[in-house]
């Protein structure tokens, strides 16, 4: 693994940590709801990349000006369609190696 890849991949990791720490932010201030929903301040959080990257996909939502909760629901959608993704990849890679692997044994001389 070449050493942009690596960093890269410490870089995706390091961004996944910040989401599930917002996450756990509006769950343990219990706003998990538009009833229950909090203000920034009050939660203790910024706008954070790990923010931003929620509210763009819906999972932090603002239920009245200022006033942002977590919709439980889509957080869940949001990390089955992540491990889905992450399973096509790794078949993905899988079939490359075998279909490598498959035609140099059909090139390699006997």
């Amino acid at each position: 693994m070449a050493k942009g890849e690596l960093w890269q991949n410490r870089e995706v990791v390091s961004i996944l940590r910040k989401e599930r720490r917002v996450v756990e932010h509006f769950r343990q201030a219990g706003a998990t709801s538009p009833a229950s929903a909090k203000r920034l301040d009050d939660l203790h959080e910024r706008h954070t990349l790990g923010l931003r990257r929620l509210r763009t996909r819906a999972v932090i939502r603002e239920a009245k000006p200022d006033h942002f909760y977590l919709d439980e629901e889509v957080w869940e959608a949001l990390g089955r369609t992540r491990r889905r993704v992450s399973l096509a990849v790794l078949a993905l890679i899988v079939l490359l190696i075998v279909g490598v692997l498959a035609v140099s044994r059909l090139i390699a001389p006997s």
